[in-house]
């Protein structure tokens, strides 16, 4: 997982092209949207991240850099 890839993909990119993205990536097939991984598995794991980084920012009215803040934080703790 790369943020600098989510946070470009958050930046670039709407919740529906990036959930169309998802479900291409699900199926199996090339998104219409360029998002940059080593496989289709990291591919699919910036997409999820992205959404739902977007999805946080829409509920809790906070900005993009907080959200990806604590999206890294969830991730960390998950890890240790």
């Amino acid at each position: 997982m790369q943020v600098s890839i989510i946070k470009f993909l958050a930046e670039n990119y709407s919740l529906i092209e990036l959930r169309n993205a998802e479900e291409a990536l699900l199926n199996e097939n090339q998104p219409e949207i360029e998002i940059n991984g080593n496989d289709e598995c990291e591919k699919l794991t910036h997409v999820l991240a992205t959404i739902e980084i977007l999805e946080s920012m829409e509920a809790n009215k906070t900005d993009l850099r907080q959200c990806i803040r604590e999206f890294s934080q969830r991730v960390r703790n998950s890890i240790s």
